[in-house]
Formats: C-alpha cells, structure tokens, sequence
C-alpha cells in the first residue's frame, strides 16, 4: 500500500515538473540560448571541479582544483 502512495507521489512530482518545463515564453533568442549554454557548462564544469577536490589526496592538485573552482564562481557570479 504505501509502495503505491509513493508512486502516486513520484508521478504528481514528474507531471508538475513537466508542466512548469512547459511554461516557456517562447524561443530562445540566439544570443540567450548561448548565455544559456555556457552557463550550464559552467555549471557542470563546477560540479566536476567539486567531485574531484572530494576525492583528491595531492595537495598540490588540490589547490588547482580550488583555484579552478575560484574561477568557475567569478564566471557564474558575474554571467547574469
């Protein structure tokens, strides 16, 4: 019983996530959609820079990493 609350629940979740996707005001114009893109790659390119500093034992790439990682949020804080 509680299995089908939980999918009940799972499939309002997905079915509001697919109605707010679906609210676009249009398309993207160029320039927007590649603002879009590089924030998204900048955005991936910081969760990267994140699960390797969890896994690195070198000091001296870590501080790389955080250098990157430095860089990466100078980038997305000034990308409006």
């Amino acid at each position: 019983m509680a299995r089908g609350w939980e999918s009940k629940s799972v499939e309002e979740q997905q079915s509001e996530f697919g109605k707010s996707s679906g609210e676009k005001k249009g398309p993207l114009s160029p320039d927007d959609e590649k603002r879009l893109l590089h924030r998204q790659s900048l955005e991936l390119n910081r969760a990267r820079v994140l699960e390797q500093l969890k896994r690195s034992q070198n000091p001296r790439y870590t501080e790389l990493l955080n250098r990157e990682l430095e860089q990466l949020d100078r980038e997305l804080a000034s990308d409006p």
